[in-house]
């Protein structure tokens, strides 16, 4: 009869993790394909940021949305600039791209890094609509010089 009772606590305790884990599932990431569409941090011309976590980056005729994974409210405040780091993974091969992959990040100078959730590209007309409620923005001067 204990081993019972033993057996069944186990399993609702084993229910009850999985319902807590359901309920903060992890980030799902899309990465931008082929990675020759991505954002490349090298090119942009300018950047807004629309609120706590979306940002809007042109680079030439190419236009990009990037979402954050959570608030990120000191981004782009000054020094102005935003400084794009691609995941580890990719820093030796491609560190000027940012594709939407886990692992990269975009920060202001001298602020902590905030995690992107997605990146993708869109049109002309959503670029403007967004950069109209924008609450700080950049140019290409602003950001730092490659290595």
């Amino acid at each position: 009869m204990k081993s019972v009772v033993i057996a069944l606590s186990l399993l609702a305790l084993s229910c009850a993790t999985e319902a807590s884990a359901a309920q903060t599932p992890a980030p799902e990431y899309h990465p931008m394909r082929p990675v020759s569409s991505c954002l490349r941090t090298d090119r942009i011309n300018e950047w807004h940021i629309v609120d706590a976590r979306t940002a809007i980056v042109r680079t030439g005729p190419d236009r990009y949305l990037v979402k954050l994974q959570s608030d990120c409210p000191r981004l782009g405040y000054p020094p102005k600039g935003l400084v794009f780091h691609s995941n580890p993974a990719n820093q030796a091969v491609m560190p000027w791209r940012i594709c939407g992959e886990a692992g990269e990040t975009v920060r202001s100078r001298n602020q902590p890094p905030c995690a992107i959730r997605s990146v993708g590209k869109i049109d002309k007309a959503e670029f403007e609509r967004l950069r109209k409620q924008a609450v700080r923005h950049g140019s290409g001067a602003d950001q730092p010089t490659r290595p």
